[in-house]
């Protein structure tokens, strides 16, 4: 059982940038990918970025060239960094990991493990 704890969010200005990190506690980390979603009031969660075992990356159309998602394994840690944030970014970022990569990785559904959530809030 794989779990995972979200931190970097909080409140920020449009225009700021934000690194949320995602620490799990299974090893080897290397073994899982890993995705960003979000979640904003009232809203479904919504695929942001996902990173692959071997390290590829995949990005919502619309957060493309905006968020840059990474990965460390040697500190079991995934990062997804944020900027020139807007407003509409406001949500709870949740990360979430599967040892199984599936060809739609944008969908809730196939992602296993999921943490508790990091909120980041986008002033205006």
């Amino acid at each position: 059982q794989v779990q995972l704890v979200e931190t970097g969010g909080g409140l920020v200005q449009a225009g700021d940038s934000l690194k949320l990190s995602c620490v799990a506690s299974e090893q080897p980390f290397s073994s899982y990918a890993v995705a960003w979603f979000c979640q904003a009031p009232g809203r479904e969660r919504e695929f942001v970025a996902a990173v692959s075992k071997s390290g590829n990356t995949y990005y919502a159309d619309s957060l493309r060239g905006r968020f840059t998602i990474s990965r460390d394994n040697a500190k079991n840690t995934v990062y997804l960094q944020m900027n020139s944030l807007e407003p509409e970014n406001t949500a709870v970022y949740y990360c979430a990991a599967t040892a199984y990569w599936k060809v739609h990785y944008y969908s809730l559904t196939n992602w296993d493990y999921w943490g508790q959530g990091t909120q980041v809030t986008v002033s205006s």
